[in-house]
């Protein structure tokens, strides 16, 4: 089984779904049966490299005076989950390049390792992952091997990876992250309880289980 995580570095939200994804994977018996692949989706294209508003002073743009309440839950959900949402450090920045080097981690194994390094220094660390020298540096602590991230940076590897993933979630109708796409299936909310995602990846396991049967039977 395939799960494809449609996910961005700026969105508190995939950071809190990563980890009730991760729980509930945690609970699968025959986790190796299922691949987590991680793919692209920008949610602030337009932003640039240099930092500018906070998170939660663009917050308080978006949603005014129901700001600070939904700053609040935010935050309450990520401790909830064991996460720092810092979002009066982090700045948006444009995550283009971030996502790229999470496609270079991909083809080395290390995708999880390397979005988990990206959410964690966008968000409780509120550093610049935009910025070349920190991509550098993050991939490096992923497990990357450091000329590789460079020449990356230097020149558009991986680009047509990123827009492929993009046009792909345009084509089956993601606005919003995280979303999952099981098997194909259509998408779904990637900030499901726990519990709730558990119980999806069963029934789909099941289902997989059954049409394996089902062509035993007729063989």
């Amino acid at each position: 089984m395939k799960i494809e995580i449609y996910a961005d570095i700026l969105c508190p939200w995939c950071y809190i779904g990563k980890r009730r994804l991760a729980a509930a994977l945690a609970k699968i018996a025959d986790r190796d049966r299922i691949q987590v692949v991680w793919r692209s989706y920008e949610l602030a294209p337009q932003e640039g490299k240099l930092p500018g508003l906070t998170a939660a002073e663009a917050m308080a743009g978006w949603w005014g005076e129901q700001a600070s309440t939904r700053i609040m839950r935010i935050r309450a959900l990520g401790v909830a989950e064991g996460l720092e949402l810092n979002l009066h450090r982090a700045r948006p920045v444009n995550t283009f390049d971030a996502h790229r080097l999470c496609h270079l981690a991909a083809d080395h194994g290390v995708a999880d390792t390397m979005m988990e390094r990206l959410l964690h220094a966008y968000h409780t660390e509120g550093l610049n992952v935009a910025e070349p020298q920190t991509l550098e540096r993050l991939g490096n602590e992923a497990g990357l091997d450091p000329a590789g991230v460079r020449t990356l940076l230097r020149g558009d590897d991986y680009a047509e990876h990123v827009r492929a993933d993009e046009r792909r979630a345009a084509q089956r109708g993601i606005t919003g992250i995280p979303s999952l796409v099981i098997d194909g299936q259509p998408p779904v909310s990637g900030v499901q309880t726990p519990e709730e995602l558990h119980q999806l990846l069963n029934q789909r396991l099941a289902a997989l289980d059954s049409a394996v049967l089902r062509r035993s039977d007729h063989s």
